[in-house]
Parts: C-alpha cells; structure tokens; sequence
C-alpha cells in the first residue's frame, strides 16, 4: 500500500497534522514509538491552549488521538529505523516493516536536555529527573532542586511544591527567561528559593542522589546543596537521528523550513519542535502539523 501521508510522531504536531489529513480524506498512516502527546502528555496542567480553562496533559494527548483515530488514521505503535527520500515514492522503515508514501510528515519533536554536570547519567531516574508530573510523587516531603530560568522549569518547580518539603531553584543567571508571571509566582511561594548565578558541577550520593556540588559563576566559589532529588529543565535536543544527511538542519540539529512546513526534500514536510522556530509551545506545534498537512495535500494534488 502507498499512503497519500506518512506521519512520523504522535505529538501534538503530529496529531494535529492527521486531524488534518484525515479530514481530508487523505489515507493517512501516524507512527509513533513511545507516548502519545509527546511532551504534552508529561505536563502536568495546561492553561494556554485556546477554549480549554485548565486540563491535564495526558488528558488533552489523549483527546487529540481519539480525533485522528475518529477521521480514519491509521495509528501505529513502533520505532522508525530509517528513511529513504530519494525517490517520488518515499520509504520509511520502521521496525513494524516498511511504510511507502507519497509524503512524510516529521513531526519527531525534541527531548529535555542534560545540564552536563559529573555523574548525571548515573543518577538518572535514581534522584535525578527531567519530568515532574512522572516523578514529582517519589519526593514526598524531601528537598529538592531544579536547574533552569526557562518557563518550564518555574512551572515544573511550582507543581513539584505539592510534594516536595523545600525547592531549590538553580540558574546559572540572575535574569530569567521565563515570563514574568511565573517568575513572581514562583517567588512568592513559601517553599520555592532561589540559587542565582551558580551551576550544578556534580551529583553525589551512595546509590541514590544525596547532594550537588555547585559552583558560583561569579566568584567560583563551590558549595554543598543537600537534596533527594534534581529535576532538569535547561532546553530541549531535537529527535533528528534518523534525518541527519537526508534532511537540511540547522546549527543546532533543526529542520530548515519556513511557514509552509516545506523541507529542502520535495514531498517532506516538518512540524512541531522539531522545526527551527523560535517559540515551542502546543499551540504552534498544533499549526505547524496542520499546514503541514495542507502543504501535503496540495503537493499531492499538484504531482
């Protein structure tokens, strides 16, 4: 079978782009290897998606897939190996076998970034964490951290309160990126200080996370931070192994395409996180995926 769209990931790019499609009556196939939602479905409360006044991530993830699957998508669970884009027909091996279309959606997304500091990976899932709906409740009345100046980790820091007995909020500024609604809240709150200007070097701890070593980045001065747990929130890596030479990217491993969701590749569109852009949110990877699969369908008219 050819299918008109094939859509690589089930985030909310991904799903908005086979609403889309399915709409459109294009025969449409989603693959996706892990959760449906992407990092939507680890967020604990959404309050900025248009019409919807407060719901959970899981919730509105899995919302969105009833909808594709209500068109006539159809949904795969499974990893994808490669892709070949050489040809008109365009081939995408996935460890389910082989899917061929006359279009390919990427809507791959991107995943939390390490902060880099000694013994993170070995503390991974052992104190250390980058998902705070996953793991907030394993912090039951202990002192945590969270590393990051970002939206998402004041946010995340705020949610974790309802567990945590105390939270450290480091940044290796004194200035935030986060808005400034946030940043007040987060202040206010009476279990919520604030690290400035110092950066995690190392995680220690016998078995399990015990301390973190940090560094002042003003004076280099270093200093002891007990705590159970170290929640990560410092950018996201775009998800673009399998694209990597196929695929035009920038600097920092993102696809090239403009508004249309058009790629250097005829027939391949991207859309989500996954695209260079300069504001990652649901809403926008929910636009990006539906261009993308109106870019797609007059491609396919047009060929």
């Amino acid at each position: 079978m050819i299918y008109d769209v094939i859509i690589i990931g089930g985030g909310p790019a991904g799903l908005s782009a086979g609403l889309y499609a399915g709409r459109g009556k294009l025969n449409t196939v989603l693959i996706e290897k892990e959760t449906f939602g992407g990092q939507t479905s680890t967020t604990h409360e959404v309050e900025n998606y248009p019409g919807v006044l407060k719901v959970t991530g899981p919730e509105l993830s899995e919302t969105m897939k009833e909808q594709v699957e209500k068109f006539g998508v159809e949904i795969l669970k499974g990893d994808v190996e490669s892709v070949k884009f050489d040809d008109k027909i365009k081939k995408v091996i996935t460890s389910k076998g082989e899917l061929q279309g006359k279009t390919v959606i990427l809507a791959m997304g991107a995943k939390p970034r390490l902060a880099g500091f000694k013994n993170e990976e070995e503390f991974r899932s052992m104190g250390v964490s980058y998902c705070a709906t996953c793991d907030g409740a394993f912090f039951e009345g202990m002192d945590i951290a969270v590393i990051g100046g970002g939206d998402s980790a004041l946010t995340e820091a705020i949610f974790l309160t309802r567990f945590a007995k105390s939270i450290k909020i480091i940044h290796r500024r004194d200035e935030f990126r986060a808005a400034k609604s946030l940043v007040n809240k987060a202040k206010e709150h009476e279990k919520i200080e604030f690290i400035l200007n110092s950066v995690v070097e190392e995680a220690q701890g016998d078995g399990l996370l015990e301390k973190l070593i940090l560094k002042n980045t003003l004076t280099g001065e270093k200093s002891e931070l007990e705590v159970s747990g170290c929640f990560v929130f410092v950018g996201l890596d775009p998800i673009n192994d399998i694209i990597k030479g196929k695929i035009e990217l920038d600097e920092g491993g993102y696809v090239l395409a403009g508004e249309d969701m058009k790629t250097n590749i005829d027939g391949v569109f991207v859309a989500g996180d996954l695209r260079k852009k300069d504001l990652r949110q649901i809403i926008t990877a929910a636009s990006d995926g539906a261009i993308a699969s109106i870019m797609a369908e007059k491609f396919i008219e047009g060929h």
